[in-house]
């Protein structure tokens, strides 16, 4: 369990009484994330209260009543899911700026200009949000406020989250070397030709462009053809 020092209070309010958990601000979150996390983790006792700073434990009857089940670990995802986890200033300011770079980094690596065919820089995506005025929750998911933030700052900058279609051709002499580094990618059709070489058609998000190219330019010695093909 973790300390008490390091928790603070989840709580929900059910059949017009309070009901209090100690968590961990961190493993909580990742819970209601859906993440597999031990409950040892999350909780520093293994009691429910009516008032946890007053150490007024809520007994079994109204625990029963108000949840349907005595059984602590469900009464603990009860209220993390559905209740709200109360941060101190600190803990919201670092988690909310820990989330907003994990969503820019997924617009980085999942969203292009179509104007383009290149993924926005991250400072670019970063000045839209701001003058946006989005607001990051530490306890939504990255993809799902990506996806909410795409379509904020859509209003100020060419951005999309379809993905490249890349042909590849790689001669003869590294065919077999750089097939292997391209079915690591999402290859669509491939073919071999009566030559020894080897060709591709791969979908991958916009901000892989450059990963790509580098990883076939570096097995290849610079000896390939790869265009983005426009029919997407």
């Amino acid at each position: 369990m973790i300390s008490l020092e390091d928790a603070v209070i989840a709580r929900i309010k059910r059949e017009g009484e309070e009901y209090e958990i100690y968590v961990d601000p961190y493993t909580s979150r990742d819970l209601k994330q859906g993440k597999d996390i031990d409950l040892e983790e999350v909780v520093a006792t293994r009691d429910v209260y009516h008032d946890a700073e007053k150490g007024k434990k809520a007994p079994d009857e109204e625990l029963n009543k108000a949840f349907g089940t005595t059984d602590f670990e469900e009464i603990v995802r009860t209220i993390i899911n559905k209740g709200e986890i109360q941060l101190t200033t600190e803990q919201k300011k670092e988690m909310r700026e820990k989330k907003e770079k994990q969503v820019i980094n997924w617009i980085k690596r999942n969203a292009m200009n179509p104007q383009t065919n290149q993924p926005h820089t991250k400072e670019r995506i970063k000045k839209a949000i701001k003058k946006e005025g989005y607001h990051f929750d530490p306890f939504k998911g990255v993809k799902e406020q990506a996806e909410e933030v795409i379509d904020k700052i859509s209003k100020q900058i060419p951005i999309s989250i379809e993905k490249l279609k890349v042909a590849v051709k790689i001669p003869p002499d590294h065919a077999a070397k750089a097939s292997n580094v391209l079915h690591s990618y999402n290859i669509e059709k491939e073919e071999w030709k009566n030559d020894g070489s080897y060709m591709a058609v791969i979908k991958i998000p916009a901000g892989f462009k450059d990963e790509l190219y580098d990883k076939v330019n570096k097995t290849t010695h610079g000896e390939n053809e790869i265009k983005i093909l426009q029919d997407q």
